[in-house]
């Protein structure tokens, strides 16, 4: 078995697509160009989604690490 922590896990989803869930019901879809060891997040061509509901485009976005509840790969 291969060991997996959560940095490696961040490395790999690096410039790739990802969904971002917020607290609340806000998720953010987009590419994770960075981040760093608070988890604070750095996403390009964002979109905000509410319920799985498109928004509205938000471009480049930080996301707060404490704000995050889970970071997903996602194919969109």
């Amino acid at each position: 078995m291969v060991e997996r922590r959560p940095f490696d896990v961040l490395n790999n989803a690096l410039n790739q697509n990802v969904l971002v869930k917020l607290k609340g019901d806000t998720e953010i879809r987009g590419t994770l160009a960075s981040f760093d060891v608070h988890m604070n997040l750095v996403i390009e061509n964002g979109e905000e989604l509410h319920g799985g509901e498109f928004k509205r485009k938000l471009g480049t976005v930080l996301l707060r690490g404490d704000t995050v509840v889970y970071l997903s790969p996602s194919s969109v």
